[in-house]
This record gives C-alpha cells, structure tokens and sequence, in this order.
C-alpha cells in the first residue's frame, strides 16, 4: 500500500480538475459561440482553483516541499492519477459536454460526500467547490437535453458523444486500498456507493434529451494508465515551467 494514503487521495481530486481544465481551456477562442466560449473558459478556472486547493493540500501531506506548482508542472505522465474519462480528447462540442455531463454528474455526489469528511480541510475545500458545481451540474445537463432534442444533426453527435465516452465511467466508482483506508478513517468518500444515484440522475437526463442509455461498461486501473493523448497535454501545459524552472513574474 502507499505509505501516504491521504496524499495519493489529494493527488487524484487535484489531478482531475487540473487535466479537465486544461482540457477545457484548449476552446478558448474556439467555442461555438461567444457565450460558449467564455463560459467553457470560466468552467475551466473553476476547476483550476479547485485544483489548486486540493494540490495544494497535498503538498503539505506529503511534506517534501513541493507545491501546487511543483505537483502541477514537475511531474512525469505516470505520476498523474487523474480519471481517464477527463484526459479524454475535446473531439466536437458534444464530445466535451458529454464528458462535462458525465464528470459533473459525479463530482457534485462526490463533493457533497466530501463535505461530511472528518479532515476539516477537506471538507472546505469541498463545501466552497460544491457551489461551483452546482452551477456546472446545471449547465452541462441542460447542453445535453437542448442537442438531445435538438436538431437530428445535433441528437446523433451527442448520442454518438455519449456511446464513446460512456465505458470511461466505470472508473467513477472504483475503489482501492487507497481509499479503503481512507474511507474507514472517515477523511475518504466510498465511490461505489455513488453509483446507484449517478446512474439514476445520468438515466433520467438522457430520457429528457431523448438519448439512449449505454449498456457497455468497462473499468482501468487508476495508477499509471492514461490515454495515448495524454503526453501531448502534459507537454502543452508544462512547456513554461519545464523550459524555465526558476522563472519568476
């Protein structure tokens, strides 16, 4: 097992805000249109100051000095234990709402869990990121009923957008010694039990959007896979701090 389970924990809640909002702020001055473009923008600094918060916290955990910084912009692709559903290719804008849809969906059941974890730090992490959440829950399930029941163009890019992406979401609800032991400390939230009220809440979206429910699951190991995309993000975002390190503004 880890020998430090709470700062692994850290890792994957910073990770997967940090990869998704890098993912996201690729559409700035990409968007469909303005409004969109802006507000993928500010989804995307939402989720950076989530993940600094909680990459931040991990750096104390692990007490070797580094910070959101050096957790950010100094480690390998392996290192990274962020969902691969997030890492996931932009693809078309239904694509990115589909997974906005999928992790949203999650992350609000997640961090209202989180909100009751006995490390009062991560508990207010959780109870201030809850309110962005709310609103990004809100959002993204209304992108998936509007090109749901939209156009016959937008129902069969959206569709096809959930299809693909769908077999990523097994690993919403895998859990491991990690956060076994965290969870019988009281500090973790216990994924699985996520599960039942995430498929009912995904379930009755896609009624409304008139869309098709997956029935093809599969679940990947937390810990050093990722997507073959992945080495190119990482390069994109770290290609500052990496060509500089001793930079400072």
């Amino acid at each position: 097992m880890n020998p430090n389970p709470l700062f692994e924990y850290l890792l994957r809640l910073g990770d997967n805000n940090l990869i998704l909002a890098q993912r996201l702020s690729s559409w700035c001055g990409h968007g469909p249109v303005l409004e969109e473009d802006i507000a993928l923008a500010n989804i995307a600094l939402d989720l950076l100051g989530q993940a600094r918060m909680w990459l931040t916290l991990a750096g104390e955990a692990e007490g070797k000095g580094r910070d959101e910084d050096k957790l950010a912009y100094h480690r390998n692709a392996n290192e990274f234990r962020n969902l691969l559903l997030v890492e996931q290719d932009n693809g078309n804008f239904a694509d990115t709402m589909a997974r906005q849809f999928y992790y949203d969906q999650w992350n609000y059941l997640l961090l209202g869990e989180l909100q009751q974890s006995s490390d009062a730090r991560i508990a207010a992490i959780a109870e201030k990121s809850f309110k962005e959440v709310s609103y990004h829950i809100r959002r993204s399930s209304e992108w998936i009923i509007m090109l749901g029941d939209g156009t016959a163009e937008s129902h069969t890019k959206i569709q096809q957008a959930i299809d693909r992406l769908w077999p990523y979401t097994g690993q919403l609800f895998d859990a491991d010694v990690i956060d076994e032991d965290l969870i019988n400390k009281h500090i973790a939230c216990d994924v699985s039990r996520l599960h039942d009220t995430w498929l009912k809440n995904v379930t009755a979206t896609l009624a409304e959007a008139t869309l098709r429910l997956p029935t093809t699951q599969v679940s990947a190991e937390k810990q050093g896979a990722h997507s073959e995309s992945f080495e190119a993000l990482l390069a994109e975002m770290q290609i500052l701090p990496r060509t500089y390190p001793n930079a400072t503004w």
